[in-house]
């Protein structure tokens, strides 16, 4: 296999099974596979967060709000590999309760990673609202 396609099953199993955990109010997968290497970021649909601190004070609010994902479907429309770097471009497609609420979103999501101790961690997120 490669590069590309090593980076393409992790983004399709690891990647996917965190953002669902998260979804389901447990930020631990995600926060696990977030690079501890300076600089982070997360410029988010929400609130944006700048520094491991911030990060994960983000993805603790996150957990916290989230509950009963019924879907979660991410599209990946772009993606590619050069080097210890890597991108993704594509859409979520989320179903969730948000403090208790029931709520549908898609969101436009492109996320940087970096290869570290000879796997990929995320280093930078973006994420805007889709109007449905």
């Amino acid at each position: 296999m490669t590069d590309r396609d090593d980076f393409l099953v992790w983004v399709e199993t690891a990647l996917y099974e965190a953002e669902l955990a998260l979804h389901n109010g447990d930020a631990a997968p995600r926060r696990a596979l977030w690079s501890r290497n300076e600089p982070v970021s997360v410029l988010g649909a929400w609130r944006n967060a700048h520094g491991r601190q911030q990060i994960d004070q983000l993805f603790t609010a996150l957990a916290r709000s989230f509950s009963d994902c019924t879907s979660y479907v991410f599209e990946l429309q772009a993606f590619d590999v050069s080097g210890d770097m890597a991108y993704t471009a594509g859409l979520e497609h989320t179903s969730v309760s948000i403090d208790g609420e029931r709520r549908g979103y898609t969101l436009r999501v492109t996320q940087v990673y970096r290869r570290e101790d000879g796997g990929w961690k995320v280093a930078h997120r973006h994420g805007d609202t889709v109007a449905e």
